[in-house]
């Protein structure tokens, strides 16, 4: 065989390995392939935890910059994306339903996706994008329309591109994807809107929709393109057809627990804000009032979209608490598997992962004024005089009774995922002290316009601080030390081996924390606010991190009071990439 030949094979046998690409195994070990990132929350279990040990606490100060990547244009929004690093080429998405294939050894860019949105989108809190998911030889995102894009990794080619749902009614998507046995998961977005909440599963090869699950009871589901099952029970927590309209965006996506076979997705606020018109007419007796499954956390048979169990954090949800926030599966000192998530509405919550069952809950934010506590069954303990009141009873009609509330409705913690360590035990949450004058008002339904039927005015809670990054046990909930800032914290956290908690600040300091002790060990200036996810790899025996910059989200477009303690910043987009050189790594 001569070398013109020889080359050839090569490069064919190369090609069809290529071709194979990212698999199945390759996402479930996604966590100790420590040289790749693969999923949203570095493991579709979302501990976002690396074992990579090289960077520690000694070392820590000798992380320097590598690159940096900025996106360009004037589509410079919140940046709440995370990176995926996959075969030489880093991913990231970006405002208004961008993104970018960058060369991961020179940060050049390889190739750049725009979705061209439509006029008319309705994104309710800017006009982010949180990443996107890897299978195959294929890369996943969603759009502010509303839809699925499946892409080619190496051209950046669309290979298959479908709808999700009509955005010109309210719906829009902006989570990463989960991938689950060649399956691509996605929620949706719009809860403001009136939308009906839903989980869908397509084929990754042909985008061919398998499953889809309502979130709502009354619902039907779909399997392999004919009616399933109804979600819940007809009218069992929902009066008349309230439920036609009733909310429950799946907007931040879902997890997976490998252990048990088990998608798991939050679920958000009802529809409208404004309990008492959702249960107007209906005695609130038991759980007749409850409004499920929105403001809930669902377990889903992945191969069928069949509901396995639920847990509702909040139920007659009234103050836009939602339930979407992750939920992370984790194993116990004594071998116990278990669930950790941190809700809006305040409380930490441990469940086990057969059954979904409530096992603990305690306080993560230290004022809590719509519930006294969490009951034996997991229900909270409501203060109903710190339920915004009815409009229907207020003497004008037009108003109800205004009452502070607190968390805020952005919630004790918002979407910015939390970690946790398998060194230490314990989850790193970021969380925010804040409250609101909150007050229920009279609305009717329109397709496609806002439906809340509630006014609100958020406001700091102390002087000192509203950001609160808070080291938790989840066998106690004990707050084992706590890092405050001025601002509101919007951004990822994630936890090292070596000993590192690393997350970032609306003033543009992406930060390592000793994680026994909170202790800053290092800090960057990044010249614009952060709420992306950062995440860690390793490289040519180097170990690297990388964060995306760029200020925007929720905050500055809802935060009212609180927003006007950072309007001063600028908005951004610079992906930041660093490196511990390796004649440094020994050095203290």
């Amino acid at each position: 065989m001569n070398r013109f030949i020889a080359t050839v094979v090569m490069t064919t046998l190369a090609a069809g390995a290529a071709q194979a690409g990212v698999t199945e195994a390759d996402l479930a070990n996604d966590q100790t392939i420590t040289t790749s990132v693969l999923t949203n929350g570095m493991g579709r279990h979302l501990q976002r935890y690396s074992p990579l040990e090289t960077l520690n606490k000694d070392n820590i100060a000798n992380l320097v910059p590598a690159w940096a990547f900025s996106l360009g244009g004037e589509k410079q929004r919140g940046q709440e994306t995370q990176p995926l690093v996959h075969d030489g080429i880093m991913y990231i998405t970006g405002s208004y339903s961008r993104l970018y294939a960058i060369d991961v050894k020179t940060g050049k860019e390889v190739w750049q996706y725009d979705a061209r949105l439509p006029e008319g989108i309705l994104p309710c809190c800017d006009v982010i994008n949180r990443g996107g998911a890897i299978y195959g030889d294929k890369i996943f995102f969603g759009t502010l329309d509303a839809r699925l894009v499946a892409l080619d990794l190496k051209t950046g080619d669309v290979v298959w591109r479908d709808k999700i749902a009509n955005y010109k009614e309210g719906y829009s998507y902006t989570a990463a994807p989960l991938i689950v046995n060649g399956l691509v998961i996605t929620g949706n977005s719009g809860g403001e809107f009136g939308i009906v909440g839903e989980v869908q599963a397509r084929d990754a090869d042909t985008g061919d929709v398998v499953w889809t699950r309502p979130v709502i009871e009354g619902h039907m589901g779909t399997l392999n393109g004919e009616e399933s099952t109804m979600t819940g029970t007809l009218n069992a927590t929902w009066p008349g057809d309230m439920w036609k309209t009733g909310g429950g965006a799946t907007w931040l996506g879902g997890s997976y627990d490998i252990d048990t076979d088990t998608l798991i997705f939050g679920t958000g606020n009802p529809a409208p804000w404004n309990s008492h018109l959702r249960n107007a007419g209906t005695p609130v007796e038991g759980n007749k009032g409850d409004n499920l499954y929105a403001a809930s956390r669902l377990g889903i048979d992945p191969a069928t979209g069949e509901i396995k169990w639920h847990f509702q954090t909040t139920p007659r949800e009234g103050w836009d608490y939602d339930g979407v926030n992750e939920v992370v599966a984790y194993t116990d000192a004594d071998g116990n598997k278990l669930f950790g998530t941190a809700d809006r509405n305040g409380f930490f919550y441990v469940l086990n992962r057969e059954d979904g069952s409530f096992v603990d809950a305690h306080p993560f934010v230290k004022d809590i004024t719509w519930a006294s506590g969490i009951d034996e069954t997991g229900r909270p303990i409501f203060v109903e005089e710190n339920r915004p009141g009815d409009p229907a009873a207020a003497a004008e009609g037009n108003k109800g009774q205004t009452v502070f509330s607190a968390p805020g409705f952005l919630g004790g913690k918002n979407w910015m995922p939390m970690a946790y360590s398998q060194n230490t035990g314990l989850f790193y949450v970021p969380s925010n002290e804040w409250g609101m004058d909150i007050w229920n008002e009279p609305i009717s339904y329109k397709k496609g316009a806002a439906y809340l039927g509630s006014g609100f005015t958020i406001k700091p809670m102390y002087e000192d601080h509203i950001g609160s990054l808070k080291a938790i046990d989840p066998a106690t909930g004990e707050w084992v030390w706590e890092y405050k800032n001025d601002a509101p914290l919007w951004g990822g956290v994630m936890t090292t081996a070596g000993g590192l908690v690393f997350t970032g600040t609306p003033e543009g300091e992406f930060l390592a924390l000793d994680d026994e002790t909170g202790e800053i060990l290092w800090s960057f200036q990044t010249g614009s606010g952060i709420v992306g996810q950062p995440i860690t790899w390793e490289q040519d025996g180097e170990q690297y991190v990388a964060v995306m910059s760029g200020w925007g989200g929720a905050v500055p477009l809802w935060g009212g009071e609180v927003a006007s303690k950072v309007n001063y910043l600028n908005q951004g987009g610079m992906l930041w990439t660093f490196r511990l050189p390796k004649q440094l790594a020994a050095a203290n």
